[in-house]
């Protein structure tokens, strides 16, 4: 393809097949929230057949969401995925929103969030160095959002960089890298999970009475605070099933595109359901949810107690390397998938220029790679980036909202462009998907006003997720105006 200029542009190869495909997308979702959330689930509901329901829930949601942008991934070949779609779907602001909050939470805050966890686990096997006491504790104040801890469990710090950086340079050398790390490391955390699920129903000291003993704190079905806790119980399942929409993110590098992408989400999101329902009826076997809701946190895994059953003493090291290995392969799959948004938007002209250059000789988004690692490496250090993530979460719901909605929108705007897939169960499908996460917004939104109301939030999180959108505006405003001016001058200059 030639640019404006006549000169030929340098495009993505297109490498990736449909095994690759989905295991990039299973290696985006599959991360540390299977491990991390179901306690915190347990507490909020206290039944056993609420926290299976919440994960079934969420997953035919997340599938139906998955389903319907399915036939819009099916019409266009551009890379970017989601950002092309909302052009197409709705206007180049709409996309530019988009990009812009993948950039500056969504995507590089999962880096660096799921990144700490993978060094987290290694803590198990070796001691990180720390700073004095002062170091430890200076902090720099932001404005709304808390306080900056730049010093803080340094050695831990360091160990997430280490591999955010790793990992970029492997995709940076080339699609094919990333491709094989994702395409192992799937395997290795689905096949994980799964080996955790049998031996803990097989040699696992647990008791099947547990699927019907509810903590004393679950309240009576169809109460309203019994569907609040529902809600509240979704946000873990969703963070879990979060970065479904990724793998869109490489349709200019998947071979067959309008057919293997399609294929390759609701593959995908299939695959998932199964083995978060596997894995959380492994965990309720062998530890109760009274037990789960009293005695757990994130910081105190379920997990570990659960393979401690089969393993013994080798339980927690069992664990720990399952994060690891969960989590080494979350954090490639993002990196490899969300650099291509910032680099179909500098091709678009609405980010920075250098952003849309392809290496020469690796045929990948070299230079979208090194500066999503960077403001990654910014957040491990900010420390506040479970914060922006957990704001951000909100927003993810609003652009999946309006993803779907996009299927109508593109039926009527381009009735005739060729559709290799069409959504199944068309128009309830999208329609159900759509209403569901509406509902999900007002109430998240319900529910983080009434937290700080209560004082249990020092700010609003979901309104402050809209204001950090919102930041990129006078981007938008300034590279719409840039790009407006050159081609004034081209006219100008008779070209």
């Amino acid at each position: 393809m030639a640019d404006q200029n006549g000169t030929k542009r340098l495009e993505l190869s297109r490498e990736m097949g449909l095994i690759a495909a989905i295991a990039a997308g299973v290696g985006s979702i599959i991360g540390s929230g299977i491990f991390k959330k179901p306690a915190l689930m347990a507490s909020q509901l206290g039944s056993p057949q609420l926290l299976i329901l919440v994960w079934i829930v969420a997953g035919i949601m997340t599938l139906f969401g998955a389903l319907s942008i399915a036939e819009i991934s099916g019409m266009f070949k551009d890379p970017g995925g989601q950002y092309v779609y909302f052009n197409k779907g709705y206007n180049r602001f709409i996309g530019y929103l988009y990009g812009w909050a993948v950039f500056i939470v969504t995507q590089t805050g999962s880096i660096a969030a799921i990144a700490y966890v993978f060094s987290d686990s290694l803590g198990y096997f070796i001691k990180y160095p720390k700073l004095s006491a002062a170091w430890e504790n200076f902090t720099i104040p932001i404005p709304f959002i808390g306080a900056m801890t730049p010093f803080k469990s340094i050695g831990l710090k360091i160990a997430t960089i280490a591999l955010i950086v790793f990992l970029t340079w492997i995709n940076y050398l080339g699609v094919k890298f990333g491709s094989a790390i994702a395409v192992i490391f799937s395997i290795l955390k689905v096949g994980v999970i799964i080996g955790i699920v049998v031996l803990a129903f097989t040699i696992g000291h647990g008791h099947f009475g547990n699927f019907t003993a509810s903590a004393p704190l679950a309240a009576a079905a169809g109460s309203p605070s019994v569907f609040l806790m529902f809600i509240m119980a979704m946000a873990g399942a969703f963070w879990a099933y979060d970065a479904w929409i990724n793998i869109t993110y490489m349709s200019g590098e998947i071979k067959n595109v309008q057919k293997n992408l399609p294929r390759a989400m609701a593959i995908t999101v299939l695959i998932v359901i199964v083995v978060y329902i596997l894995i959380n009826l492994a965990y309720i076997y062998i530890i109760p949810v009274s037990t789960m809701a009293s005695k757990y946190s994130e910081s105190s895994l379920v997990a570990v107690d659960v393979a401690t059953s089969f393993l013994g003493r080798w339980g927690g090291a069992a664990i720990a390397i399952a994060i690891m290995i969960s989590t080494f392969g979350a954090v490639n799959s993002i990196a490899m998938t969300s650099a291509r948004v910032y680099f179909a938007m500098a091709r678009e002209k609405l980010f920075f220029r250098k952003l849309g250059h392809i290496h020469p000789r690796f045929r990948t988004p070299g230079t979208a790679l090194i500066v999503q690692g960077a403001w990654a490496t910014i957040l491990v250090f900010s420390g506040t980036f479970d914060q922006l993530t957990d704001m951000l979460i909100f927003v993810s719901w609003v652009f999946y909202a309006l993803a779907a909605f996009s299927v109508f929108i593109l039926r009527k705007k381009m009735p005739d462009s060729p559709r290799p897939y069409k959504v199944w169960g068309y128009p309830f499908t999208p329609v159900i998907f759509v209403l569901f996460a509406s509902v999900y917004i007002v109430f998240t939104l319900y529910s983080d006003i009434l937290n700080f109301k209560n004082g249990t939030a020092p700010i609003i999180n979901s309104v402050m997720g809209l204001v950090w959108v919102a930041i990129g505006i006078p981007g938008y405003i300034y590279w719409t105006l840039k790009q407006k001016r050159t081609q004034d001058r081209q006219k100008v200059e008779g070209r």
